[in-house]
């Protein structure tokens, strides 16, 4: 039975990458370094700010970052991305609509994502989404990114504790749009769809199930997914 949603946010909600992405740039350029937007989405997509700046420090720049530049940079690109942010809430089309959908049936819902807590919060709160979700689990909060499985579970777990049901693992159904989101939540045990907004249907396979748009799914597919 489906007992719970949990959605990646960058690139599932929110089309926010080209702000992560802007917001690097601007950061490196101090480093004489820049991220094509095709290394980006073939190299760092899905990673946490922090495992994108370690892939830079250490893929052979010879940049060896102390502790408190490897700091400073990441503050520097959280500021960055917050201003880009304030002006543009990329909302992608489809989702405010399919989120209303699932509340109303008193479908539970939880976010799972690499991003910075803080920038997730900002978003939510420019597009009006952030009441509609139970719990959110952020960059800070797991050791391991995906494709660990760490944070699906910690969602997991965080919706049992504020909603007092028992959600097992194969009552949720996760919608990604990479494949290392899809390997940590098949990891963790859920049922998973991956929408296109990122990378090619070809390349999301693990999938149970992959639409180009959230509009396409219905509550009772939805409900079929978790028989």
């Amino acid at each position: 039975m489906l007992k719970a949603v949990i959605f990646d946010f960058d690139g599932v909600l929110v089309d926010s990458e080209k702000l992560h992405l802007a917001a690097f740039n601007k950061v490196l350029s101090r480093l004489k370094i820049e991220i094509s937007t095709q290394e980006y989405y073939e190299e760092f997509l899905g990673l946490s700010d922090r495992e994108l700046l370690e892939t830079v420090n250490n893929r052979g720049k010879n940049l060896a970052l102390t502790d408190r530049q490897f700091k400073q940079l990441l503050q520097a690109k959280a500021e960055a991305f917050k201003q880009l942010a304030s002006t543009q809430v990329p909302v992608i089309e489809g989702v405010p609509e399919f989120i209303k959908m699932l509340s109303a049936n008193k479908i539970p819902l939880a976010i799972c994502s690499g991003a910075l807590l803080d920038e997730i919060e900002l978003l939510l709160k420019g597009a009006n989404l952030r009441n509609y979700f139970d719990c959110i689990v952020s960059a800070e909060q797991v050791k391991k990114g995906k494709p660990d499985p760490e944070g699906f579970s910690l969602a997991l777990k965080l919706l049992n504790d504020k909603t007092h049901q028992e959600i097992k693992p194969q009552d949720c159904i996760v919608i990604e749009d990479s494949h290392w989101g899809l390997e940590a939540a098949k990891n963790a045990g859920m049922h998973t769809i991956a929408i296109t907004n990122s990378y090619p249907a070809d390349q999301l396979k693990p999938a149970d199930r992959i639409v180009a748009n959230l509009s396409e799914l219905t509550l009772d597919y939805l409900q079929t997914l978790c028989h």
